[in-house]
């Protein structure tokens, strides 16, 4: 719906800052790393040093021997069961009689100081017999099963039409390799003990309500005896959503008495959190000779690791966005995920999108090239657009822009050549640059992505607000689970919370399970799920307020016009504070999108999603082609986004998404070699920094929906999805590259490109 009242000061569609801001730019804010109490100690881990191995003794007594050690617990020592999982409970708490990949908890220690619970977690003697380790995802399914019932975590087939006899036809096989969220707070939480035997925890987290499920099982304790608070979050981009630190700070808690403190440090984060799938792509596009698409076959094979975590719905958004943002008469679709000792992969933003974007974008610009098209035409020709039918049967019923998205970014000003300045050039001050050697490419990709949770999953969210009297005027609390992990969520409920009940007063609580479930903040859903929850409490408010003011002035409640002073038609009038006086007002709302149903297992073929959401990327980029060097120049991005409920922080959120993707692109990797990760740092495992981040245009359309709360649409993953696809673009049309099906794997490393280079010999421009 519209708004059809005046905007209100820092609410909806206003730029509000954040509260949080000034704390954060300060340093003052409170961190899970900062949390404190007088009386914790200090909880380590024990990790397999093996991907793949019977444990056959755990040995404690030289740690226990030292003085300041409180305990050591293994998988005997967990009173519930030993297992957790998103969506399988298939990952043990501490190993039992297996591990499944190097960095597995085996054990835990408390301590009186970190250092000491380090150092004693490195005398716990295992003893181990290593077996095979299966590390690479093609032999998975033929290998020795990892868990019960095989090593096939899922397997999404899609199919709908028949292909046609193609004038032209392209094939191609990519692979995107294994990214980390590179999240800048590690993991860490607080666990304090009561003495009802229950545990209060206060941790950085992006689903508390899951958590203290999990939990309660692990601990063999009443859900509500398991109490969780969202500490400050340094980041998520899904790492998150696993438990890591929890249950482990919680056993010991439990087992002393006393409040127990766990925080990794940045190599054992490697290990403590998800990863994204790394992804092997085999594609075949089929087109007439004037560039419409007749089917689109593809082979997708996601490596889940160890453990299941989010790898079943993973395989499904991959699954379902193989094609893209296009029409498709055919399609044939096999997207698989499987178990394998290597690190285990989850949530990261984009989902599965973000790989099969580069795998079907890398073909868009094959098959243009092999029908002599402009790619940007090609796209165009066959985008979606609001009533095309996706590559699962259903029906786009919301706005769908892809054409104008991609008119956008395509229609914006080339930047300027780099020059002689140094610091635009690929080699930087190194001075290995001149900038008569370079040579510029410029690509294209469009996005699709599905908004909130899907196939059926009941997805809601829950807000309470009170208003009540304040010196300062009316005021008002909210409080829902909903995670905070830095993408403006406190700040969107204080502006629905302003918008609907027009007053400036507003207080965000603390995140909690005192209240009801909010679902994770992932899938771009808080601000549609979330923030409808608590409108509707508002209104709800607002209600009770009406029929207040109905009993004082005689008249009925829908006949009373709501604001700072609520009027009748007869003229009369009572203040907001007036109403306030006979009490507070307190709500509970629960919202919900309208309902999915689960893929056809057969066909893939469903109702399964709420919403699309596309974006656009062009990407400009120079090349060094003897070094391999690239130095992205400018990046478009166009996107709709429905309602920008705080526009410069969906300006932030595209920043945020265009550096991720970026990183993707050109440099992030972990790099595992059988089984061990081997640049678990920042040293070594590279990301963006500010002077890797090019300009860049924004275009923002709003294009509202007609069933979410203001017609928004979530907005955090799309500026991701499509950015390393026109960046592995851009560098492929500035080496030549793209009819050759040369530089087929992201991240682009310079090496890859100078080997790229040298096989299609490619003459720098003059």
């Amino acid at each position: 719906m519209t708004m059809t009242r005046p905007i209100t000061a820092d609410g909806v569609g206003t730029s509000a800052r954040r509260p949080d801001a000034v704390a954060k730019v300060r340093g003052d804010f409170a961190y899970s790393s900062d949390l404190w109490h007088d009386e914790m100690v200090w909880g380590a881990t024990v990790r397999s040093p093996h991907p793949h191995a019977r444990i056959l003794s755990v040995d404690a007594s030289a740690a226990l021997a030292l003085d300041g050690v409180h305990a050591v617990l293994t998988a005997a020592d967990v009173p519930g069961v030993n297992r957790y999982g998103l969506e399988r409970r298939d990952q043990p708490v501490l190993a039992e009689d297996l591990v499944r990949y190097v960095g597995e908890a085996v054990a835990i220690v408390a301590a009186d100081t970190p250092a000491l619970a380090r150092r004693a977690a490195g005398l716990v003697h295992v003893g181990y017999e290593e077996l095979p380790a299966v590390t690479d995802a093609e032999r998975a399914l033929e290998s020795p099963a990892l868990h019960e019932g095989g090593n096939l975590v899922r397997h999404l087939r899609i199919r709908r039409g028949t292909p046609r006899q193609a004038d032209v036809v392209v094939t191609g096989e990519y692979e995107v390799g294994m990214q980390d969220q590179a999240f800048l707070g590690p993991e860490s939480c607080l666990a304090v003990p009561d003495e009802t035997d229950g545990v209060d925890l206060y941790c950085s987290t992006q689903w508390l309500h899951v958590d203290q499920d999990q939990l309660a099982d692990c601990l063999a304790r009443p859900k509500d005896s398991v109490r969780l608070t969202l500490s400050g979050v340094g980041g998520a981009f899904g790492g998150r959503e696993d438990l890591s630190v929890q249950a482990h700070a919680c056993l010991l808690a439990l087992r002393l008495g006393r409040p127990v403190k766990m925080s990794y440090g940045r190599e054992e984060s490697f290990s403590g959190h998800v990863h994204r799938h790394p992804a092997r792509m085999r594609y075949e596009h089929g087109a007439t000779r004037d560039g419409r698409l007749l089917y689109v076959k593809a082979d997708i094979l996601l490596d889940g690791g160890a453990y299941a975590s989010t790898s079943p719905a993973v395989t499904g958004n991959a699954g379902c966005f193989a094609t893209g943002p296009y029409e498709v008469p055919a399609v044939e679709v096999d997207c698989r995920a499987v178990y394998t000792n290597n690190p285990p992969a989850g949530a990261m933003r984009g989902f599965g999108a973000v790989q099969v974007c580069f795998g079907h974008e890398s073909q868009m610009d094959k098959l243009a090239a092999a029908l002599g098209l402009d790619p940007v035409e090609l796209r165009r020709r066959n985008a979606v657009r609001t009533g095309s039918v996706m590559a699962t049967g259903q029906r786009v019923d919301g706005p769908a822009p892809v054409a104008e998205l991609l008119r956008l970014v395509a229609g914006k000003p080339m930047p300027p050549p780099a020059g002689d300045d140094l610091r635009l050039l690929p080699g930087g001050t190194s001075n290995s640059t001149r900038a008569a050697e370079l040579v510029r490419g410029v690509g294209y990709a469009l996005s699709v992505k599905n908004i909130c949770k899907s196939a059926g999953y009941d997805d809601f969210g829950t807000a309470r607000v009170r208003m009540y009297a304040h010196e300062g005027g009316p005021a008002a609390e909210v409080h829902t689970a909903a995670a905070e992990v830095g993408q403006g969520l406190v700040t969107v409920q204080a502006q629905i919370a302003r918008t609907e009940l027009e007053i400036a007063l507003v207080t965000i609580l603390p995140a909690d399970t005192a209240v009801g479930d909010a679902g994770t903040s992932s899938a771009s859903r808080q601000t549609w799920i979330s923030g409808g929850a608590v409108r509707a409490a508002c209104l709800a408010v607002r209600a009770t307020l009406l029929e207040r003011a109905a009993g004082l002035l005689g008249e009925p409640a829908a006949d009373l016009v709501y604001g700072s002073t609520v009027s009748s038609p007869s003229g009369r009038t009572v203040e907001l504070a007036e109403l306030l006086a006979m009490g507070d007002v307190d709500e509970t709302a629960v919202f919900r999108h309208r309902r999915t149903e689960p893929l056809d297992p057969e066909t893939g073929q469903g109702e399964a999603h709420v919403a699309y959401a596309f974006a656009a990327h062009r990407a400009v980029v120079d090349v060094d082609p003897e070094l391999g060097s690239v130095r992205v120049v400018e990046i478009a991005c166009a996107q709709d986004v429905g309602k920008a409920i705080n526009p410069v922080a969906v300006e932030g959120q595209m920043h945020g998404g265009i550096a991720q993707g970026l990183g993707l692109a050109v440099m992030e990797e972990i790099q595992v070699r059988d089984g061990r990760i081997l640049n678990p740092s920042f040293t070594d495992y590279l990301i963006p920094t500010t002077m890797d981040m090019p300009p860049t245009v924004l275009d923002i359309l709003e294009l509202p929906r007609p069933d979410s709360p203001y017609g928004l649409t979530g907005v955090g993953e799309p500026p991701l999805l499509s950015a390393p696809a026109a960046i592995a673009a851009a560098i492929r049309a500035a080496v030549g590259g793209t009819a050759a099906g040369a530089l087929d794997r992201i991240p682009m490393t310079p090496e890859a490109v100078a080997t790229a280079v040298l096989a299609l010999a490619v003459e720098p421009m003059a």
